[in-house]
């Protein structure tokens, strides 16, 4: 420290004689030719003295006439002279003068220079002292942070330390969850294992609760139907007379083990409606309340409000219904892990097939366009696909088997079908799965929880998707890029599309149904009643096959039917508790309901 103050000072001293040494240096030789006429002022001022002296002398001397004509005459001379020598010097006083004056004018410039210098010196000096209470003021938190670089490289020290000690227990951490992952891919080998095990014994009970329905009827009658023709390649001029009599000795209940019985005749009965059903679901027929007499009638029927069946379609609570685009066959998912598949052409309040393989609530069924496959998503994260042909369950969504959704699935949609499926889960995420390789393929993070979501054709080029924070967002899978979203005032329950794509309709939580125009954007119509209030945050809404109505279910147990002019035409009853999804049939004027009271009603025109 006292060598940083003696060099300070030794620094201080250095620049006030470089000072010093600037201001006198330009006015030295002036100073010294000064001094020197001062000295020549002084040498003169002596000189005259002496001459006037001298003057006064000879004059004293002539004044008294001493000396002779030659001696004053030698005496005028020299006076003579010394008068010259005298104005001589004072020619030259006066010259001297003149420059004193010059030089002392000279001077007082200088001195006012050096007193605007001496002003700046005091300002620097001012500023040196600030510098110095700054430069104290910097030392004093050098020396703080000095202190605290000490003490964080004390810290850094430590931190090192632990570092290495966490770098070791991370790689025994490394090597355990090695050790894990292994067990992992064991255990998830044995579970998927397991997995088709389970698989193929639901198939097995679907088929064998296929053939437990099937009737015996079929079996006796090829039996009875082998032994008539054996009897007739026995006895070929009896033939004809013996199969009549055979025939109505069956049909009315004769004599003989084969005879059929009352059961045998109810199912024969059975028999004839099934192919009369088949043949109306052909050609149509007057009496079928599907029938509607092509699309021109469709345009002008009426409201489908006879209740034409209502069954018991769930154990607990039902979740949603859908319509086969080709068949008179719905589809039901509720929350006892089943897909139930309902025959309504024949009429039947049994299911034609149950399709399991969920271990929690169904949310959702969609068929693809074929009417081929099916699709169910779940609570479990999962998103199911069976066919409906041998009901058989052909593959899991889930995160069992793929890197799936972490949270309940919500809705699903075929694209590219069969090839494609797209699922909205409450993760926040659209998934769109690849069925052949049965894997992810690409993941949409929409933010929010989706309720519901549509594909605007069967390329499903675009993909529209209703959530949770109250945004109708629109996907183009063609590109990653998505296209503006469309706010409501409440989040979104449901969506549906007509068939040409250019409307969709939004079930809000506001108790509203929103009608968009999609070619503009925008909401075009709203649909509301006093009495109209959404069941739950799931609860689905339908277009008609033209998409000139819709309807909706209510809290109340009603079905509100409006026109999209949007008046309310109609209210449908049934329910004793809340509809919570109505479907209406592609291909004929009927509309399926179900709701938390276990019960799925069918609805057509009177």
């Amino acid at each position: 420290m006292a060598q940083e103050d003696q060099e300070y000072r030794q620094t201080i001293i250095n620049r006030l004689r470089e000072r010093n040494r600037r201001d006198v240096l330009p006015f030295k030789e002036i100073i010294q030719q000064n001094n020197r006429l001062l000295d020549s002022v002084a040498q003169l001022k002596a000189d005259n003295l002496k001459i006037s002296v001298e003057n006064e002398q000879l004059r004293t001397a002539i004044s008294t006439g001493g000396g002779g004509g030659k001696d004053s005459t030698a005496a005028q001379l020299a006076i003579a002279a010394l008068e010259k020598k005298l104005l001589a010097q004072q020619e030259e006083l006066t010259a001297l003068h003149k420059r004193k004056g010059e030089n002392s004018q000279l001077i007082v410039d200088l001195n006012l220079k050096m007193e605007k210098q001496q002003q700046i010196i005091a300002s620097k000096e001012q500023s040196l002292a600030e510098q110095k209470n700054t430069n104290a003021s910097l030392k004093a938190e050098v020396q703080m942070l000095k202190s605290s670089l000490e003490e964080l490289k004390n810290l850094n020290t430590t931190l090192r330390d632990e570092y290495t000690a966490l770098q070791l227990a991370f790689s025994a951490l490394e090597d355990k969850l090695r050790n894990v992952q292994d067990e992992n891919r064991r255990l998830l080998d044995r579970l998927m294992h397991y997995k088709a095990k389970d698989a193929d014994k639901l198939n097995e009970e679907n088929e064998s609760f296929i053939r437990k329905r099937l009737p015996s009827i079929f079996r006796k009658r090829s039996d009875k139907l082998k032994r008539e023709l054996e009897d007739a390649v026995r006895e070929p001029n009896s033939s004809f007379t013996h199969h009549r009599n055979s025939s109505g000795s069956s049909i009315h209940g004769g004599a003989g083990g084969d005879a059929y019985d009352d059961s045998d005749r109810d199912t024969l009965s059975g028999d004839h409606n099934i192919e009369t059903g088949c043949d109306a679901e052909m050609y149509g027929s007057p009496q079928d309340p599907f029938h509607t007499g092509g699309m021109g009638s469709y345009m002008k029927s009426a409201n489908p409000t006879n209740i034409y069946m209502k069954f018991e379609a769930h154990e607990t609570e039902s979740h949603a219904v859908r319509w086969s685009p080709i068949e008179r066959v719905i589809a039901t998912g509720g929350a006892d892990r089943k897909v139930k598949l309902w025959d309504v052409g024949k009429g039947s309040s049994e299911p034609r097939s149950v399709l399991g393989g969920s271990s929690a609530g169904i949310n959702s069924v969609d068929f693809d366009s074929t009417g081929t496959y099916i699709i169910g998503t779940s609570n479990d994260y999962g998103a199911r696909v069976w066919t409906v042909g041998d009901n058989r369950l052909r593959l899991t969504l889930s995160k069992h088997t793929l890197t799936g959704h972490s949270g309940k699935v919500m809705a699903a949609k075929y694209i590219q079908e069969p090839v494609k499926v797209v699922t909205g889960s409450h993760d926040r995420t659209l998934k769109i799965w690849d069925l052949r390789s049965i894997a992810c393929i690409e993941t949409k993070f929409a933010g929010s929880s989706c309720n519901d979501l549509v594909t605007t054709d069967s390329l499903g080029s675009t993909i529209i998707s209703g959530h949770y924070d109250k945004k109708i967002r629109f996907w183009d899978i063609r590109t990653e890029k998505q296209a503006d979203d469309i706010l409501m005032n409440a989040k979104i329950t449901s969506l549906d599309l007509s068939k040409d794509c250019n409307y969709l309709i939004c079930s809000v939580r506001d108790d509203t149904i929103k009608l968009l125009d999609l070619r503009k954007n925008q909401v075009i119509s709203t649909f509301s009643n006093e009495h109209f209030k959404l069941s739950c945050d799931w609860a689905r809404a339908s277009f008609n096959m033209n998409a000139t109505k819709i309807a909706c279910g209510s809290s109340d147990g009603v079905i509100y039917i409006w026109n999209v002019m949007g008046n309310l035409e109609c209210e449908l009853k049934g329910h004793a508790s809340a509809v919570n999804a109505v479907s209406w049939s592609p291909n004929f004027n009927a509309l399926a309901s179900v709701g938390k009271g276990k019960k799925c009603l069918i609805y057509t025109e009177s």
